[in-house]
């Protein structure tokens, strides 16, 4: 068993979701790498004794310059709005530290570049936290649409809806609405949630080519929290876009916040020649399959419980008894035990960086699209 020694920078929500995983992944997962709270960084100092004092951290750090400069640090956690990710993770990389960064990778494309170059450069592991791939019901159906059993892929359709800013009266920018204020979180919906469902498909089915997008900001002035005063809106409230797959296939994609009675709708179901699969977060622990191929008088769509043990279905048989669920909070656990897994034999858990960097360039290519009204081709990655 070897430690290794997290610093993690943040003590928002996904915060609180790493430094979970961090404590959990060793009591559930055979691992050669065993995480150490080292350190926790906030620029808020009551803030961050709070945090390291709740989950267990045995040191206080408010510069992330210097946790970084620290010999005993091995891991940095990036759990700070995005534009704070590229600087961070830059000089982590100079640093020689191995980096966790949460999504979305970066502001844009041209951030993002900066940060894979400097990973390469200095040659240290990285990982980016989309954390939906590793909720077992959406790690099976890679591994159905892996094994051939839908068949060609004609559509995929995905939505993320939620309804947390419809009032006006909702101020922008500041530590807990910061993805409201365009220069911190560099668009909204898109690279907030879209960006999520965007990754799972690229992981599902393949490189996207190209986009046609539309997005609407529904409330254009808020007041900034930092200034009192009113501003102007630059994120995006809502997307929609189109889009082709590079094996041929169709896809929808549709995000807002503006879905009332919706609070983290996010659905996908993706139609082959042969079977269909659906997924929804509010039923995470189902995946729901249909197969042509079943005989006519049972033939229809089957709700698959993924709580089995035996190695059928992903990460299960390290928890509970067949039968009973996990929730949101075990796909970061899962995540970091990939990573480390990956670390000990010398092989990379995705998404890496440079993997991340495609979801971004489809990001900014709808966004340039809903500027432009027309198709836009994505950025293919070397």
């Amino acid at each position: 068993m070897k430690t290794l020694n997290v610093g993690l920078i943040g003590c928002g929500f996904m915060g609180r979701a790493h430094s979970n995983a961090h404590r959990k992944v060793w009591n559930f997962f055979d691992l050669e790498y065993r995480p150490v709270l080292k350190a926790i960084c906030d620029s808020n100092e009551e803030r961050a004794k709070a945090h390291a004092a709740r989950w267990g951290f045995e040191s206080v750090e408010t510069d992330y310059r210097k946790l970084l400069a620290r010999d005993d640090i091995d891991m940095i956690d990036i759990c700070l709005p995005n534009n704070m990710h590229a600087e961070v993770a830059i000089a982590a990389a100079k640093a020689g530290k191995m980096i966790l960064c949460e999504k979305p990778l970066a502001r844009n494309g041209k951030e993002a570049e900066g940060m894979v170059k400097a990973v390469e450069k200095a040659g240290v592991p990285n990982f980016v936290s989309f954390n939906y791939r590793r909720i077992p019901a959406v790690s099976l159906a890679k591994k159905l649409i892996d094994e051939g059993r839908l068949g060609k892929i004609f559509h995929y359709r995905a939505k993320f809806l939620q309804d947390w800013t419809i009032s006006k009266d909702v101020p922008q920018g500041g530590d807990s609405l910061w993805r409201l204020d365009v220069k911190a979180a560099g668009s909204g919906v898109t690279g907030d949630l879209l960006a999520h469902c965007i990754d799972t498909a690229l992981w599902l089915n393949g490189r996207i080519e190209s986009v046609t997008a539309m997005t609407e900001t529904f409330v254009k002035e808020r007041k900034h929290q930092l200034t009192g005063k009113m501003q102007k809106v630059g994120i995006d409230d809502a997307c929609a876009f189109l889009c082709r797959f590079a094996n041929g296939s169709l896809a929808t994609f549709e995000s807002t916040r503006y879905a009332r009675g919706h609070k983290a709708l996010y659905t996908f179901e993706i139609n082959g020649e042969k079977a269909s699969i659906a997924w929804d977060l509010h039923d995470l622990h189902r995946l729901a399959y249909f197969d042509h191929r079943d005989e006519g008088k049972v033939r229809g769509w089957r709700s698959i419980h993924v709580t089995d043990h035996g190695g059928d279905h992903p990460y299960m048989d390290k928890w509970w008894v067949p039968g009973l669920n996990i929730g949101f909070e075990h796909s970061f656990v899962h995540q970091l035990a990939d990573f480390l897994t990956g670390l000990a034999k010398g092989k990379p858990a995705s998404p890496t960086f440079a993997e991340a960097l495609e979801t971004q360039y489809v990001c900014d290519a709808v966004l340039q699209s809903a500027k432009t009204a027309k198709w836009e081709k994505v950025k293919k990655t070397k």
